[in-house]
């Protein structure tokens, strides 16, 4: 069967808190931008492979009875910024209580944003490793009061050909940077569709044609290994598929054009290479961005998004079946 995100496949470190060295934000040592880049090589350690919570100071324990503040609990103390989302929720809104299934979850950057947005969240993905830390995730954010009241997460193991979840369970269906892996990609829009409820919606989200050519023409390595990309989608060829499974497109944009030119310098000087000196500038600017969120960035970014953009998006719904005449 095919996984949901295939074993090796390097971590979303930008967004994954256990990223984060003792003092310092995520990306700052040992890891990679965010998840439209390809399979981590074989024999790369995973960033969140066996991360325990760090330890609690008397400091950061709250009154008995009480949460700790999030920015003081043992586990979220080290984040320091939003999570880089590569679904727009201004575009794609949800409403508390929406039941949402996050398939190949990863890291958990979008399922953490829909249990904070309260909604009742599961978050799927084969890697057990990568399951294991969005629980504990999960687990710490309820402890600090993270989550809205009526808000659920639960994180599981699961194949996305063979999902585990009956006909119309979900309002709402994220997959994110995931379907380029998969070679049985119709395979899993039907089973999307299938646990979606009509009128749901549905956000997919794969690297961009251009940008990620790009990289394939500069080195074999970033796709040639287990678990990369096997594919590069066309934008007509993603909206066209979607349609075939029965599901309605409303909407598309791109996102994260700052990461375009870090993996293209990636790709030039080696996908395993960190030392390489563009590559190590490029990286501290990354992280200087996601910190400070300076204007000049978030202008620029929303200036290249449309020319150099990193991801795809494509929002759509799925019809309502039309009434059985009487």
């Amino acid at each position: 069967m095919t996984p949901t995100r295939w074993p090796g496949r390097w971590p979303d470190c930008w967004t994954a808190p256990s990223c984060a060295p003792a003092s310092g934000p995520p990306g700052a040592r040992g890891c990679w931008p965010t998840s439209p880049g390809p399979a981590r090589p074989p024999g790369r350690p995973s960033c969140t492979a066996g991360r325990s919570p760090p330890a609690e100071s008397a400091g950061d324990r709250a009154p008995p009875g009480r949460p700790p503040p999030a920015h003081r609990h043992p586990y979220l103390r080290h984040r320091r910024q939003a999570p880089v989302l590569t679904v727009d929720f201004t575009r794609f809104p949800l409403a508390a209580g929406d039941r949402v299934l996050d398939l190949g979850c990863g890291a958990g950057r979008h399922a953490f944003e829909c249990y904070r947005r309260g909604a009742q969240v599961v978050a799927l993905d084969q890697n057990g490793e990568e399951i294991r830390e969005v629980a504990k995730w999960f687990a710490a954010m309820e402890e600090a009061g993270e989550a809205p009241e009526g808000a659920t997460a639960t994180a599981m193991e699961g194949d996305a050909l063979n999902l585990p979840f009956p006909d119309d369970s979900f309002d709402v269906v994220i997959i994110s940077e995931v379907m380029e892996h998969i070679p049985d990609d119709k395979g899993v829009l039907a089973e999307m569709v299938r646990v979606l409820k009509p009128g749901g919606r549905i956000a997919v989200t794969v690297p961009r044609y251009g940008p990620e050519k790009i990289c394939w023409t500069l080195s074999d390595a970033y796709h040639e290994v287990e678990g990369g990309h096997i594919r590069i989608y066309k934008a007509d060829q993603l909206l066209a598929r979607m349609r075939e499974a029965g599901l309605k497109p409303y909407g598309t944009h791109h996102a994260h054009a700052l990461h375009s030119p870090y993996w293209w310098l990636k790709c030039a000087f080696g996908v395993d290479n960190d030392k390489a000196l563009p590559v190590r500038a490029y990286h501290k600017l990354l992280v200087w961005d996601i910190m400070k969120k300076p204007l000049a960035t978030r202008v620029a970014e929303q200036l290249l998004n449309p020319v150099v953009g990193k991801s795809f998006v494509a929002y759509a719904t799925k019809p309502h079946l039309p009434k059985a005449e009487a």
